[in-house]
């Protein structure tokens, strides 16, 4: 039995073959009757079709997979709820394609079509609808063998400005106008001031739901977006706002002498409009099971690497990795070394950032006693294939003095950063998330002594 299409099947649901608003009343007319939906589309767009009666009801049949297919008629051909937003906008063209177009992206692979697009067109490679079946199957992103299913979305994206000019050119900056704000983030944010926005992301990056002192997650924040807090107005600059939106919780501690930061904690609505669609954008490059741990606080999945069951202790080695970038707002690119390779030992995977400069990290997580000259020198010997600015190894157990030594050297004599987080490091964070500053910090320093200039 072939594998169900990931992308959804559009052969003559294309702006080439119908009008999209035409379909859409067809619909809202004979919704409940898919055979009398299919005739009107049949007499509306393929009656003249050069072809025989049963090739022209196959190509309206299309037509009513397609829509199906992008969840906007159900099975009786009547429109869902997703079909009655659109209709709502049939008289604003720009309007309508922008939502369909945000539907696209956000629900059905839209993203990781562009951004594997952007990724192949950055290599040179050449990209058809051979080498995107390739890029998109190494995503997890599969349909069939001669299916023109990244085509129909192209052109449907390319109404609303996505696609310009050459066939697969993406314009970027139409797609962070279509969602509000960046790729990686959601309209549900849009109507905040950055310094706001930037405060809930931080608060859902830490993947906790247990209160937290405002000021680490400011400084948190801070240090990951670019912003800054005024220290004694954050409150009614940006914690009233969040409270009254339903996104936080926050509490004025009252025990002790001098001026106590407010505690704060991420509400269910956080969870639901921010946490998770972020964590969903990770199906079909995850393992199901890891996608539940990432919902998982860091010292929960701390517990779980002391598992006895190695394939239990090995995913949560590889959402702990992630959890730890989470923390940072990294984009996770690919695992190059799953845990269950080794027995539930190492895990290693690669993230980039592209705030300000481009930077690629490559992160090995051990879970073992303690981490050797060879594991570093392994990494190093990467960052040439793999391109990276910065090696982040992580262990549950401690760092080896001849690891840090070689590390040193490697840091002194070329421009790599080597970061190291030992099972304290680990411990500390689980207890406070916001503590990856402090850790990362004291790392940033110890490089840039060790490559200061002599000038």
């Amino acid at each position: 039995m072939s594998k169900k299409s990931d992308l959804p099947f559009g052969s003559e649901f294309s702006p080439s073959q119908i009008e999209l608003t035409a379909v859409l009343e067809l619909a809202d007319t004979h919704g409940g009757d898919w055979h009398a939906f299919e005739q009107a589309v049949r007499a509306g767009f393929f009656e003249k079709h050069e072809t025989d009666d049963y090739n022209r009801n196959k190509l309206a049949n299309n037509t009513k997979l397609g829509m199906i297919a992008y969840g906007i008629i159900d099975r009786d051909a009547a429109l869902t709820d997703f079909g009655r937003e659109l209709l709502a906008s049939k008289d604003d063209e720009a309007t309508l394609y922008r939502q369909l177009a945000k539907h696209i992206l956000l629900n059905l692979h839209g993203m990781t079509l562009v951004r594997c697009i952007q990724d192949m067109a950055a290599a040179g490679e050449r990209v058809n609808l051979t080498t995107l079946r390739e890029g998109l199957a190494a995503r997890g992103v599969h349909y069939p063998s001669g299916g023109k299913h990244p085509s129909m979305m192209r052109l449907w994206l390319a109404k609303a400005g996505v696609f310009v000019g050459k066939r697969w050119q993406v314009d970027p900056h139409k797609i962070e106008d279509i969602l509000g704000l960046g790729p990686d983030e959601f309209e549900v944010l849009a109507d905040f001031t950055p310094e706001q926005r930037a405060f809930l992301r931080a608060l859902a990056n830490t993947g906790t739901t247990k209160p937290q002192p405002t000021n680490e997650i400011a400084r948190l924040a801070a240090a990951t977006y670019g912003v800054r807090f005024p220290e004694k107005s954050l409150p009614k600059l940006v914690l009233h706002a969040l409270q009254d939106a339903g996104y936080i919780t926050a509490t004025k501690t009252t025990s002790g002498r001098g001026a106590k930061p407010f505690l704060v904690s991420p509400t269910s609505k956080l969870v639901a409009d921010v946490v998770d669609p972020l964590i969903e954008q990770l199906k079909g490059q995850t393992d199901p099971k890891l996608l539940a741990l990432l919902r998982t606080p860091l010292s929960a999945i701390l517990k779980e690497m002391k598992s006895k069951d190695r394939h239990k202790a090995g995913l949560a080695l590889e959402a702990l990795a992630f959890k730890i970038m989470r923390l940072l707002d990294m984009t996770f690119i690919a695992t190059r070394l799953r845990a269950n390779q080794t027995g539930g030992a190492e895990v290693d995977l690669i993230f980039e950032n592209a705030r300000l400069v481009f930077s690629r990290w490559q992160v090995q997580c051990k879970n073992t006693a303690r981490v050797s000259l060879d594991d570093v020198a392994k990494e190093v010997g990467l960052t040439h294939v793999l391109k990276s600015n910065v090696i982040v190894v992580v262990t549950t157990g401690q760092i080896g003095s001849e690891a840090r030594r070689y590390a040193n050297r490697i840091m002194a004599d070329s421009n790599l950063a080597v970061i190291m987080l030992d099972g304290s490091d680990l411990k500390s964070i689980g207890e406070r998330p916001a503590a990856i500053l402090r850790a990362f910090d004291r790392e940033a320093r110890h490089a840039m002594k060790l490559k200061k200039l002599e000038l």
